[in-house]
């Protein structure tokens, strides 16, 4: 076993992802969070620094001697269901693992050159947050941009400490359209005294459901899904208005761009053709994540250096979720990879997942995710400067 490995274990980052676990919060603003991972760095000596538009922590690990910036990162945020916010996508696991990596670097200052920046993030859940802390200057924390950023995902149903990522782009461009239509309404015994709203909808649902197998190619896929209708409050009353929203993605941006034009274009078709006004808005999300595939590669020698070759997998397709990562590793060269925290009493293979209400994640590969992201940087800064 690795001294990294044997000193994470101690760590016992266990109580602090409990600790978050109970204490969920939501968005940008999550005050408790954010004290939590100051009071789990507080003694490391580290440089801190928090945000302004939101309840970020960055900090900084620097070694004894000049040299490049490598970056880590973690989001802090919950989901939002409907009796409250629950932390089903790993996210708290995440922060512990960071800290954790902190401990042990912090622990290895002489060890290396250079400047480790972590990155403690809120709002990655739809609220952009990484744009934020890049807007207020995250990757100029240093006085040194970072050569490299790495991330860690957990999994909820992939089997413990399987780590796994794809060189390329790797997670979806992502945006939102949502379609209103305006008609007339009235009594559903005279639909020809009307501007009926809702069959237009149902045609405009199959129109979208039809785009990706007919005018995009299957390898670039696209995704389009329709979340949410509304229409009506009566069997017997015409509405006067209908609505729809949609998820858009794609694994490029180029690709999302026009997968929007010809979604927007056609809700605007079906509408005219049933004369009805229509309010098609579309509303970007988060790039494509691209992993640099050097990066990639150096996770992969990082995992077998530690753990074995056994627990690396290199995936052959890339997902179509969506993480607001892609904007770091927009401007810096790195990779998010996936760590499985499937419980020993659960099958990987119809275990809920990540989002699902009763995703369940295993605390036994906090230790193993804190070791490898500080492996990460000890091998990234030794490396020096830009590949």
């Amino acid at each position: 076993m690795s001294a990294l490995l044997a000193d994470a274990r101690l760590l016992g980052l266990d109580r602090l992802r409990r600790t978050l676990h109970e204490r969920p919060e939501t968005g940008l603003h999550l005050p408790r969070t954010q004290q939590a991972v100051l009071t789990a760095l507080d003694g490391l000596g580290l440089e801190l620094h928090t945000g302004t538009a939101l309840t970020s922590v960055v900090g900084v690990v620097s070694g004894t001697r000049p040299g490049p910036t490598v970056l880590l990162r973690a989001d802090l945020d919950a989901l939002d269901f409907p009796e409250g916010p629950r932390h089903s996508c790993g996210h708290d696991q995440h922060a512990a693992m960071l800290v954790g990596a902190a401990h042990l670097l912090a622990a290895r200052r002489d060890r290396f050159a250079g400047d480790v920046l972590l990155m403690f993030q809120p709002g990655e859940e739809g609220h952009d947050g990484a744009r934020l802390m890049l807007t207020e200057g995250l990757l100029e924390t240093t006085g040194s941009r970072p050569v490299a950023a790495y991330a860690l995902h957990s999994s909820a149903n992939a089997p413990a400490g399987q780590f796994a990522n794809t060189a390329g782009p790797a997670l979806a461009a992502s945006g939102t359209l949502a379609v209103t239509l305006h008609g007339a309404g009235g009594h559903g015994a005279w639909p020809h005294r009307t501007r009926d709203p809702i069959p237009a909808l149902a045609e405009i649902v199959t129109a979208l459901g039809a785009l990706p197998a007919r005018r995009f190619d299957p390898f670039d896929p696209v995704v389009l899904t329709v979340g949410t209708v509304h229409a009506g409050t009566r069997p017997a009353i015409v509405p006067e208005r209908a609505r729809l929203e949609a998820t858009l993605r794609a694994l490029s941006d180029g690709t999302l761009d026009r997968l929007a034009g010809i979604a927007r274009d056609t809700a605007r078709g079906v509408a005219a053709a049933h004369a009805l006004e229509a309010e098609v808005t579309y509303t970007p999300g988060y790039p494509a994540t691209v992993n640099d595939p050097a990066e990639a590669d150096r996770v992969r020698e990082a995992v077998t250096g530690l753990f074995g070759p056994e627990r690396f997998v290199r995936g052959i397709r890339p997902a179509l979720v969506s993480d607001d990562i892609g904007r770091v590793l927009a401007e810096v060269p790195g990779v998010m990879t996936s760590l499985g925290a499937c419980p020993p009493d659960r099958d990987p293979h119809t275990a809920p997942g990540n989002h699902a209400p009763d995703a369940v994640f295993d605390d036994a590969v906090l230790p193993d995710g804190a070791a490898l992201l500080a492996e990460l940087a000890l091998r990234r800064l030794a490396a020096g400067g830009p590949s």
